[in-house]
C-alpha cells in the first residue's frame, strides 16, 4: 500500500494569468490533494508573483524526481519560474554557532527537544568552552573552534568541515564576523539574530548605550547572513515598549526575550519552507 506524504512547493516568477490553474492541474494529474495555497503579487497586474503550496500525495518518495523533471518542462519553463519542491518528511539538518551568551541557544535546544522545531540539530560550534555542558545536557555534540585574527581562515575551514552536511546554520549570538567566502558558500542558509539598535548602538554593551539614550523600544531582528554585515534579507522582527523606569539589566532581559522569540520564529519558518527571498527582501507565508 502506498504511503501518504506531504510536499511543499515554492514559486517566484513574473505574474501572469493562468499560473494557479497550471500548477493545480499539474499536481492533480499526479493525484495530489492541495491542502494549503498562499500567494502574493506585488502589483494587481504584471508584478512579481510568489506562491507557497502544500499538498498531500501518495508514494512521493518514488515519484518526486520524475515529478520535478516534468514540472520544470511542462510548467516552470513556460512561466519562467524560480521554484523548489520539498519532501516534508526530509528533516533539515541544522548546526548552531554561538559564543558566550546562552539565551538564544538554549531556547532553540529546548524547543527542538520538545518537538517544536522539526529538524535535526547536528552540533553546536562555539569559539568558547563555556556552554559545553549546557549543550551536552541536550545530547547534542559540542565543538570548540577558537577564532583569532591570526587563525581566522583555518578556523572557518574547521567550522566548514564540522557543518558540511547541514542545510542551515543558525548564529545564536555568535560574536564573530564570517568572511565573504564563508557566507557565499551558505547563500541564504545562515540565519542571524541581533538587537535592532544597529546601527545606532554598535559595539559592546548595546543595552547600556540604549539606557543612556533613553530608548522607548527594545527590538530584535532575524535575517539571512550576507557578506554585508547585518544587511541581509530580514525574516522577522519584533519590539517591546520600555520606559525610563527600566534599568540596564531589565532592558537586557527584555531584549533577550525578544531575541529568543524572533529567532525561533525565523528558524521555524525557514524549516517549514515559508520564506522566499527576493532581492534583499523576503516574502514570508506565515
Amino acid at each position: 500500500m502506498s504511503q501518504l506524504a506531504t510536499a511543499t512547493l515554492l514559486i517566484k516568477c513574473q505574474d501572469r494569468a493562468g499560473i494557479v490553474q497550471a500548477v493545480s492541474e499539474f499536481f492533480y494529474r499526479y493525484g495530489a490533494n492541495i491542502i494549503s495555497l498562499d500567494q502574493y503579487s506585488t502589483e494587481p497586474e504584471g508584478g512579481q508573483y510568489f506562491m507557497r503550496l502544500e499538498m498531500a500525495i501518495n508514494d512521493l518518495d518514488n515519484i518526486i524526481d520524475n515529478m520535478k523533471g516534468s514540472f520544470e518542462h511542462t510548467v516552470a519553463r513556460i512561466y519562467q519560474m524560480e521554484w523548489k519542491l520539498f519532501d516534508n518528511s526530509k528533516r533539515k539538518k541544522v548546526a548552531i554557532l554561538v559564543s558566550k551568551y546562552d539565551h538564544a541557544l538554549l531556547d532553540l535546544l529546548w524547543r527542538w527537544q520538545q518537538g517544536q522545531l522539526d529538524c535535526e540539530i547536528t552540533c553546536v560550534v562555539s569559539n568558547h568552552h563555556d556552554l559545553r555542558q549546557a549543550v551536552e545536557n541536550f545530547g547534542v555534540p559540542f565543538h570548540q573552534v577558537t577564532v583569532s585574527k591570526d587563525n581566522k581562515v583555518q578556523a572557518e575551514a574547521e567550522i566548514q568541515a564540522l557543518v558540511k552536511n547541514c542545510d542551515l546554520l543558525v548564529l545564536a549570538r555568535y560574536m564573530q564576523i564570517l568572511s565573504a567566502e564563508f557566507t557565499a558558500a551558505w547563500h541564504m542558509k545562515i540565519i542571524n539574530i541581533h538587537h535592532s539598535f544597529l546601527p545606532a548602538f554598535v559595539g559592546a554593551d548595546p543595552y547600556r548605550q540604549a539606557y543612556e539614550k533613553g530608548v522607548k523600544l527594545i527590538g530584535a531582528t532575524a535575517h539571512y547572513v550576507t557578506a554585508d554585515l547585518d544587511q541581509g534579507p530580514i525574516i522577522e522582527q519584533d519590539v517591546h515598549r520600555v520606559s525610563h523606569r527600566h534599568h540596564v539589566a531589565e532592558l537586557r532581559a527584555i531584549g533577550q526575550d525578544v531575541e529568543r522569540s524572533v529567532l525561533t520564529r525565523a528558524v521555524r519558518w525557514h524549516l517549514q519552507n515559508r520564506v522566499i527571498v527576493t532581492g534583499n527582501k523576503t516574502v514570508v507565508f506565515n
